[in-house]
């Protein structure tokens, strides 16, 4: 297995189903990265976004003979992915989580960008407590760069579902993050609702 297979990857795909034996891994590896940065993300946790990306794979690896061409196979592999991100947040919706970025926070000692550091711990924070359909579509759009009509593939639902869930989801953002962008008001508390001169 390499890396550096110049086939594509509906070519990788299609040597899959045909059985040759390393393909799919090719395939996986070629595209790893970016389907854990969704999964990761869209999961809130390094162990639902692992549990999910293996779901997502083993799916992929056994229905890649349904792969009909419409759509690019990445696109197809990132809808398994979130597809199976957002079945693992309804089946474990009552399980509270510490965030994955919580985690990795508690990891790191390295203090030469705090700020930065703090302030990717209350975006990613932030973004874990959308609801999973926004959170989903969010991370397609403005995190991973997915244009809105191919967000809408992966997620299987018209562009303007896609928009709305950004919409909302940003608005949710604006909200909770008021607190980074005016740094003189306490965490939740808007502007009107602060008390002094104008």
């Amino acid at each position: 297995m390499t890396d550096m297979d110049p086939r594509t990857d509906a070519q990788l795909l299609a040597a899959h189903v045909q059985g040759e034996t390393d393909a799919f891994g090719v395939l996986f590896s070629r595209h790893r990265d970016r389907l854990w940065a969704v999964a990761l993300r869209t999961s809130g946790s390094p162990d639902d976004a692992a549990d999910a990306l293996q779901d997502a794979m083993v799916a992929a690896f056994r229905r890649a003979g349904s792969f009909r061409g419409e759509a690019a196979v990445t696109t197809w592999l990132h809808r398994i992915v979130v597809n199976a991100c957002l079945d693992q947040h309804r089946r474990r919706k009552s399980r509270p989580t510490t965030t994955w970025i919580e985690t990795l926070h508690e990891r790191e000692h390295d203090h030469d960008d705090v700020a930065n550091r703090e302030l990717q711990i209350e975006l990613e924070r932030a973004l874990s407590e959308l609801p999973a359909e926004q959170r989903a579509a969010i991370v397609l759009v403005d995190v991973q760069g997915y244009s809105v009509d191919d967000a809408a593939t992966i997620l299987e639902c018209p562009t303007g579902t896609v928009k709305s869930r950004c919409s909302r989801g940003r608005a949710k953002l604006a909200k909770r993050l008021e607190h980074v962008r005016n740094p003189d008001l306490a965490p939740g508390v808007l502007p009107e609702q602060q008390g002094g001169e104008p």
